[in-house]
């Protein structure tokens, strides 16, 4: 062999190792992602986002980790779906209920009463709606990898001052609400809703801008509303979705053996996993408002009957909008509450 052969040989085997080299330094490089969301550091939503931090980081071997920015620090509740489309931010849990009309058919599933018939907690109506998702909410969900949709329990009316025993006593009231179907509920009711971001919702109780707000008791232990409300009222009416988002061209820049473990850890599986969590802390709330002598009511018989009827014409107008706007309501409504 010539010493000029040696030379390309050797030259070549260097740019061999070189590349196998890099290939492995990429490989162990450990990849942030930016999460954000608005609620508080002790909500559901921060502990189980920390959890799946944790099993990431650890079935990765440490190359893949959340750095989690909790309370609205990157944006307010109604921009979070646009930072993690725009880029702002990797990860994202946004509420649909904060951007009223952009996400009309997941909406449906806050209409009054409206549940699988599997039940109407959290584990349940979470996992359901994320098996759902790819098929029917994907579009209106554009720029955004939806990585598993989270229901609350149903919300309740809570009031500072009034208590609430029958439709009569809605007339009136000023009710903090989100949503476009609280929207609707809480003037078919009598009262008049207010939008109030969650985090102002215990300063206007306290202040009497507000009479009442609509919250789950997880939320409601969350803000620490039982130091300014005095009732609650059972049964929830509606509920409140979520969507955990990833930006998609951040999914697709990560290696094939990542995007495999984001896959295996979210979907209906951990929508579940995530709504059971969801329902624990729903139990906590309930313990908690009772714990500040929070006056709990239920409506039973003819007052229940009352308010069912007087909502009932809310869940067909909303499914004949869509269905005029041709969007398959009716087919989503029915699979849900399948």
């Amino acid at each position: 062999m010539t010493s000029s052969m040696t030379r390309r040989v050797v030259a070549s085997s260097v740019a061999g190792a070189c590349f196998f080299a890099a290939s492995a330094l990429a490989q162990a490089q450990t990849i942030e992602l930016k999460v954000s969301h608005y609620l508080p550091p002790n909500h559901t939503f921060q502990k189980e986002l920390v959890r799946w931090g944790e099993e990431l980081t650890a079935q990765s071997n440490g190359r893949l980790k959340l750095n989690i920015f909790p309370a609205s620090q990157l944006g307010p509740v109604n921009r979070q779906f646009d930072l993690a489309r725009n880029g702002v931010v990797d990860i994202a849990v946004g509420l649909h209920g904060a951007t009223p009309g952009r996400y009309p058919t997941t909406e449906l599933v806050s209409l009054p009463y409206v549940h699988p018939k599997a039940g109407d907690n959290s584990a349940v109506t979470s996992k359901r709606l994320s098996e759902l998702a790819p098929e029917y909410l994907a579009a209106e969900h554009n720029g955004l990898k939806i990585l598993w949709m989270a229901v609350t329990n149903p919300l309740m009316f809570h009031t500072a001052n009034k208590q609430i025993k029958t439709v009569a006593d809605f007339k009136g009231l000023r009710i903090r609400y989100a949503g476009e179907q609280f929207a609707q509920i809480i003037p078919a009711l009598g009262a008049v809703p207010l939008p109030v971001p969650p985090a102002e919702t215990q300063d206007g109780l306290a202040k009497g801008i507000i009479d009442g707000a609509t919250f789950p008791y997880e939320a409601t232990m969350s803000f620490d509303l039982g130091t300014v409300v005095k009732y609650s009222l059972e049964p929830g009416v509606s509920t409140a979705t979520f969507a955990v988002v990833m930006n998609p061209g951040k999914f697709a820049s990560l290696p094939d053996d990542l995007k495999q473990l984001i896959e295996k850890t979210t979907g209906p599986g951990r929508a579940e996993q995530f709504g059971k969590a969801f329902d624990e802390s729903e139990k906590h709330g309930r313990d908690y408002m009772v714990a500040k002598k929070v006056t709990i009511t239920t409506l039973a018989g003819n007052d229940l009957a009352d308010v069912q009827k007087a909502l009932a014409p809310i869940v067909e107008k909303a499914i004949t909008k869509l269905e005029s706007e041709g969007k398959p309501g009716k087919k989503f409504l029915d699979a849900y509450q399948r």
